[in-house]
């Protein structure tokens, strides 16, 4: 599913951030969860780790082949593979510097 598609499915933020998939972020990159995707037990690991609806995300960086991809939420560290990532739809609220 493109980002085109997924946009067109969710209601626009109110600021007019940018509305993709975690796995399309660059490391840097700050963002708010507004959907979370998958089956059954894939949710459920992802929502214990923390990553629920609203919560505030940062990319930290990506693996040399650029999976996994690790992330900073509420304080800690979590690498995530990038088809679990590609699960996520964030709200890009911050953009590196530079």
């Amino acid at each position: 599913m493109s980002s085109r598609q997924i946009n067109s499915r969710l209601p626009a933020p109110q600021d007019r951030q940018t509305v993709l998939r975690l796995s399309e972020m660059h490391a840097g990159e700050k963002g708010r969860i507004l959907k979370i995707g998958g089956n059954g037990s894939l949710r459920r690991r992802i929502q214990e780790m923390g990553l629920l609806k609203d919560t505030e995300i940062y990319v930290e960086k990506y693996a040399p082949l650029r999976d996994p991809l690790e992330l900073i939420v509420k304080g800690y560290h979590i690498s995530l593979r990038v088809e679990e990532a590609d699960q996520i739809v964030v709200a890009k609220t911050e953009t590196r510097a530079g």
